[in-house]
């Protein structure tokens, strides 16, 4: 990641049942999927270390039978 100029993390969103954050770090154009696979990965553990669970859009279908 490039220092100049600094990441940019920001409450994005608040969605039905989420917060959505928008992360940008400044990187090479060629380094730019592996930075975004990299943070993304490195997010997803550290939420499963503190416990936090991602939402996920749940339905409730009922079947009637005549």
């Amino acid at each position: 990641m490039l220092d100049d100029p600094e990441p940019i993390v920001r409450v994005h969103e608040l969605g039905d049942s989420s917060v959505n954050f928008a992360v940008r770090p400044w990187v090479k154009t060629d380094d730019y999927f592996e930075t975004y696979w990299s943070i993304t990965r490195a997010v997803k553990m550290r939420f499963d270390e503190e416990g936090i669970s991602i939402p996920f859009p749940q339905r409730d279908v009922h079947l009637y039978k005549e």
